[in-house]
């Protein structure tokens, strides 16, 4: 069944169909909002609210891109999530003891720059951020990009420009690009 018709019977309250839905977008929901948070459960917390605010929400849907819309909701969720969480910090046992990240790496350099990589992402303004994962971590285009931040092109040129050269100087600085 094509996205609009699905679309279209989720928001009659159809179930099944924005089940589907969700299937089709499960995992790029959940690996945006693991960039952006930095941590598994945090991510898979953030990406199940991001739907249910999705399924509620959906009556808002205009019929534009569904996937920019969808995807604006679960960074905004992972804001929420991240300014809520720093007035009441949380630290699992279980993110103390093990890495939950779900990326496959082969060897120890590949885990390191993993790590480095988000630690420095975590650094960067919620927005520059976003923009960032969502070109280089989930490969969406510029316009893409724009239509889920709602912004215009050259706002997001400006955020991918500014927040690649700030990580970069925070990956040199930490002495994290080009070896230690």
């Amino acid at each position: 069944m094509e996205e609009s018709q699905l679309i279209k019977l989720s928001k009659q309250g159809d179930g099944n169909s924005f089940n589907q839905l969700v299937e089709k977008y499960q995992k790029l929901a959940y690996n945006l909002a693991y960039r952006f948070m930095g941590q598994a459960q945090a991510a898979e917390d953030a990406t199940q609210e991001a739907f249910i605010s999705a399924w509620k929400g959906l009556g808002s849907f205009r019929g534009e891109n569904f996937k920019a819309w969808l995807l604006q909701i679960v960074a905004n969720t992972c804001r929420d999530y991240l300014r809520s969480n720093r007035r009441h910090p949380t630290t699992s046992y279980e993110d103390l003891l093990v890495d939950p990240s779900p990326t496959l790496v082969t060897n120890e350099k590949s885990l390191e720059l993993e790590e480095s990589l988000q630690r420095g992402l975590a650094q960067l303004p919620h927005e520059q951020r976003l923009a960032i994962i969502l070109s280089d971590a989930i490969g969406m285009s510029y316009e893409e990009i724009a239509r889920t931040m709602r912004c215009n092109l050259g706002t997001v040129r400006s955020r991918l420009s500014r927040g690649r050269e700030s990580l970069r100087n925070w990956l040199l600085s930490h002495g994290e690009l080009l070896g230690r």
